[in-house]
């Protein structure tokens, strides 16, 4: 069992998260295109419930996977911004790229990817 302040590590969920959160994204980037488009009322209510139940069990995921220690809860933080599944996708990659709140599975902090050396 892990305790409670050590960092999380992702695992199986972490992936599931990351997919949905890339589709509650599509959803929502239709949402705003049939909301901005004229003429599109019908469109913009499925959309607009799509995203509505989307949204809410992409974060009942993503909190399930902060309480399985797969995830940071800073990811649920950035999903409950006002612009909702773009926070979690920024997150996602902020977390997979740079290992921000996270460690790896043997324990250690992984090290952020390093940039090349300048050459002068």
């Amino acid at each position: 069992m892990a305790r409670p302040f050590e960092k999380p590590v992702p695992g199986r969920l972490f992936v599931w998260v990351k997919r949905f959160s890339w589709v509650e994204l599509a959803i929502f980037a239709g949402l705003i295109l049939f909301w901005l488009l004229p003429g599109y009322d019908t469109e913009t209510m499925v959309f607009g419930w799509a995203h509505g139940l989307g949204f809410i069990a992409l974060c009942i995921v993503i909190w399930i996977a902060c309480v399985r220690h797969e995830a940071p809860y800073t990811l649920l933080a950035a999903t409950l911004t006002p612009v909702g599944p773009v926070g979690s996708v920024i997150g996602i990659e902020l977390i997979e790229r740079r290992g921000w709140g996270i460690s790896s599975p043997d324990g250690d902090i992984p090290d952020p990817p390093q940039s090349a050396p300048d050459q002068t």
